[in-house]
């Protein structure tokens, strides 16, 4: 499998480094167990000649030439999470020229891939457009905003859809290149994944924090500030909009625009995040927990959190401990 690659100025050290290492101990794993087969032609390439990361290292690219043709291309992310810098970033000259030079790869068959802030230049360049994808869930409001026809889905990590592959935020670089290695030998992946001890991660959705997300709307901040108040209580859209001095229409527009999601929905995002701090920092059971965050009993609780966590209380407890 050829993969290139694709470094731009700026970008993330991390997140570049540990897709190489990955095909990197795939090889060697591949060579050591399984007899070279499959392997993994791996270039950095770059459409400027000089490229430095996010740190100021300077990352040694190969030129794009004519003959390049690769299998899958990889776009990592840049060093930074700040919207104003991202979007100056996207209007650079090197990224037009970046968005594209991946229309051209698409064009002749390469399948794109990219990874926290990398999801951004697929984006700009229209290859997402009314498909599912994910991002760095922190930017997912900025994401949903610039891009509406992208069916934005930031609670997975990994999302394949017609030969474009998005992985979300940070270290899910590294699960976007076990997934790519799967796709050449599961077996392979799976002796990757215990080397490296990183499993492939269906969700970020544990890592997400609604306070973050509501800071992207005058409006959102205001509701979750009440949402926050009236956790006890059960939820009331047309409650909510009174108390913020709008509408029930209007704020279920924004909420949808911003978040992705209805206010209940959101609402409850507050409620399982106020219940793994309960769970964290209390000796308190389920059905104390559960009263705290309104509802009735513990049951209900731990579908809601097997749910968006993927996990019960029983593995939430082990891990925050």
């Amino acid at each position: 499998m050829r993969v290139a690659i694709l470094a731009l100025e700026g970008v993330w050290d991390t997140g570049l480094a540990v897709v190489i290492d990955a095909f990197g101990a795939a090889n060697g794993l591949s060579d050591r167990l399984m007899g070279g087969t499959p392997r993994f032609d791996v270039s950095v390439v770059g459409v400027r000649r000089r490229v430095r990361s996010g740190r100021g290292m300077r990352i040694p690219v190969q030129p794009i030439t004519p003959d390049l043709r690769p299998d899958w291309v990889i776009v990592p992310g840049l060093n930074t999470i700040v919207p104003g810098l991202l979007l100056q970033a996207l209007a650079r000259p090197d990224t037009l020229k970046a968005t594209a030079q991946l229309l051209q790869w698409r064009q002749v068959g390469a399948q794109l891939a990219a990874a926290c802030i990398g999801t951004f230049f697929l984006a700009e360049a229209g290859l997402l457009d009314h498909q599912e994808a994910t991002t760095n869930w922190s930017l997912a409001p900025l994401f949903r905003q610039r891009y509406p026809k992208v069916r934005l889905n930031e609670s997975r990590m990994v999302v394949a859809a017609d030969r474009i592959v998005t992985a979300g935020a940070a270290i899910g670089h590294l699960d976007l290149a076990l997934w790519l290695i799967r796709q050449a030998s599961p077996e392979l992946s799976n002796t990757v994944s215990r080397y490296l001890v990183a499993d492939l991660r269906s969700t970020q959705a544990a890592y997400i924090i609604p306070n973050h997300l509501a800071q992207a709307d005058p409006l959102m901040m205001r509701f979750e500030r009440w949402a926050r108040e009236h956790l006890k209580e059960g939820f009331s859209l047309e409650a909510a909009a009174a108390a913020l001095s709008t509408s029930a229409r209007t704020l279920q527009r924004r909420c949808g625009e911003i978040l992705g999601k209805s206010p209940l929905a959101y609402f409850q995002d507050l409620r399982v995040e106020h219940a793994q701090s309960l769970l964290r920092a209390s000796g308190l059971d389920i059905d104390a927990i559960a009263a705290e965050v309104g509802y009735v009993d513990g049951a209900t609780l731990r579908t809601l959190l097997r749910e968006r966590l993927g996990r019960g209380v029983r593995e939430l407890r082990a891990e925050l401990r």
